[in-house]
């Protein structure tokens, strides 16, 4: 499984930023702009503290299973391999989603003397904060669940094993 690249996160973050700022412009030109929910940054705050708590739960049974603690429970290879594709799907979608209401947030900058868009722009604001604590925590799962390299198959003298 590939790691996850902060670049490719930021250039998702950037792309959706920019292209939801343009269509903030246009839309609020043809009509009246769609209001940011106040319930966006709640739910990726959720999935933040869910991604953290599998992390540090992950950490501290890897931990014990290492040191060899009597009655330590082992991690399921397969449930930390489910648990890092679900980080890394929850980044992705969490640096378009970040980087929509980022765009959003920016173009309400202007509206600021108007209480409902100043309220909006909070919780586009808000939402970004969210949504970079879900690539944070999503990064530290991944981080957990990364296997320890393999040190004879990392010399150069190392035949590949077949």
């Amino acid at each position: 499984m590939k790691e996850l690249r902060i670049r490719v996160l930021a250039g998702v973050f950037v792309v959706a930023g920019v292209l939801s700022w343009a269509a903030a412009r246009l839309w609020n030109s043809v009509g009246t702009l769609p209001s940011v929910p106040l319930a966006a940054p709640i739910v990726l705050a959720l999935i933040a503290a869910v991604l953290a708590a599998t992390a540090l739960s992950l950490r501290a049974r890897l931990r014990a299973q290492r040191e060899r603690r009597p009655g330590a429970k082992g991690v399921d290879p397969l449930m930390a391999a489910r648990a890092v594709v679900f980080g890394q799907a929850s980044a992705l979608v969490a640096a378009l989603v970040a980087g929509m209401y980022g765009g959003t947030g920016v173009f309400l900058l202007e509206l600021l003397d108007i209480p409902a868009r100043r309220d909006q722009a909070i919780y586009a604001g808000l939402s970004v904060l969210a949504g970079i604590a879900v690539i944070a925590a999503a990064l530290f799962l991944e981080r957990v669940c990364r296997l320890p390299d393999d040190e004879d198959q990392n010399h150069p003298g190392a035949e590949p094993v077949a």
